[in-house]
């Protein structure tokens, strides 16, 4: 999940079927009448801004945000969550989003372990920043569950021969996923249930401790912001010297935050980092 680039206007997607991909992590497929939107979508961490109306709230169609704004209460506005898409097929008006599921925790998870074929949803977008760089000798892919979509995404897009260290963090064993890892990439998994700190701190561990590989390396890292903005980006920028065109990395949550106060705090941590040292 990433920063909004602007709202526009929004398109219908309906359920077709749904997957369970793990025990917290579940695959909603969705048709669509007019997915022209993904036309020239090449990026492989292409997200969309998934539109959850209050309940009883009619809205004005076709939903443009901006036209509600200063019409419609803060209370009574539509609630937005940012997901990536998968898989999109214009010409079939396929795509897919995989949603991590707590139970009833949030807005989007709940609505996701509960739809139907024939349920439907408003999504804005695409919008992306990220494609395997072809051309570079190997790849890092680290994340936790809310960046898998897109590591899956970015090792379906690599080479068959393609070289990839891939460091990801679940709830615990039995939540792992098949990928689709090139002949030269492995992939490690690390489970919060077995660390005495949730999990706080086992990939920035682990990507400190891996044996850095000879050539050019692209790295996408996205996930919870503490570790991977505060911790992880230092290491790789710093300490391993990359250049920032090497390096995708953000975070995608913020322990402890809703999607607005992350919001607010990416906002606000970008300002800071803006000003003179």
């Amino acid at each position: 999940m990433v920063a909004t680039r602007g709202v526009a206007m929004a398109t219908h997607l309906t359920v077709t079927r749904t997957e369970q991909l793990s025990p917290s992590l579940r695959r909603v497929h969705f048709h669509s009448d007019d997915l022209s939107a993904f036309a020239d979508s090449f990026d492989t961490d292409r997200y969309v801004k998934l539109v959850f109306p209050q309940p009883g709230v009619v809205y004005p169609e076709p939903l443009d945000f901006r036209a509600l704004r200063g019409v419609f209460p803060p209370e009574d506005m539509p609630v937005v969550r940012t997901y990536t898409a998968l898989f999109p097929n214009v010409a079939a008006g396929t795509v897919a989003i995989d949603f991590v599921v707590h139970g009833d925790h949030g807005v989007a998870g709940p609505w996701a372990a509960a739809a139907r074929p024939g349920d439907r949803l408003l999504v804005n977008g695409p919008n992306g920043a990220y494609r395997p760089d072809p051309t570079a000798d190997w790849h890092l892919l680290v994340g936790d569950e809310t960046a898998i979509p897109a590591i899956t995404a970015a090792l379906a897009d690599l080479p068959a021969s393609a070289t990839a260290r891939v460091f990801l963090l679940v709830e615990k064993p039995g939540h792992e996923l098949d990928l689709p890892l090139p002949a030269g990439a492995t992939v490690t998994w690390y489970y919060r249930s077995e660390s005495p700190d949730h999990g706080d701190g086992l990939l920035d561990t682990a990507v400190r401790s891996l044996p850095w590989l000879p050539g050019r390396v692209h790295v996408f890292a996205h996930g919870e912001a503490q570790e991977i903005m505060h911790r992880i980006r230092p290491h790789l920028l710093r300490e391993r010297g990359l250049d920032r065109s090497q390096v995708s990395i953000s975070g995608y949550w913020r322990q402890g935050r809703t999607e607005e106060a992350f919001r607010e705090w990416k906002s606000e941590l970008a300002r800071r980092e803006a000003q003179p040292a």
